[in-house]
């Protein structure tokens, strides 16, 4: 899968088990599981269930201060809905805008994406933010 197909479901991983902690939790099990009902049908019901158990991990989890449980939750969503994108790559738009309706000013923390591609003596620097290089 390209990286322009898989970062959308990283970044979404970590926002979904996020926002399950939240007062968001209806609208995003209600949204997650209609985009399941529009890309695969056959596993809604399946991936409703599994929003249910993640969320009470992710309590459970979060009440312990629990990092790695949260970190494995994480990876958890980012496989499935990297596994979604890959069997239907249109559902990445719709997917961006969820996670915009479900996080409009990205309240959970900012995503960052980068990519970057050079060849021979090409030189490439990136930054999240600020970024100061003295070389000359």
């Amino acid at each position: 899968m390209d990286p322009e197909t898989a970062l959308p479901a990283q970044s979404a991983g970590v926002t979904l088990v996020t926002l399950m902690t939240t007062d968001a939790w209806n609208r995003t099990r209600e949204g997650v599981t209609r985009l399941w009902h529009r890309t695969q049908p056959h596993r809604a019901e399946t991936v409703a269930a599994e929003l249910a158990a993640t969320r009470e991990d992710a309590l459970a989890a979060g009440e312990a201060d629990d990092q790695e449980t949260l970190g494995e939750l994480h990876t958890e969503w980012q496989g499935r809905l990297r596994r979604l994108l890959a069997a239907r790559p249109g559902a990445a738009a719709e997917l961006r805008g969820l996670l915009e309706e479900l996080d409009p000013g990205g309240a959970t923390g900012p995503a960052v994406t980068q990519y970057a591609s050079a060849s021979g003596h090409a030189r490439i620097y990136q930054a999240g933010r600020d970024q100061h290089n003295a070389q000359r």
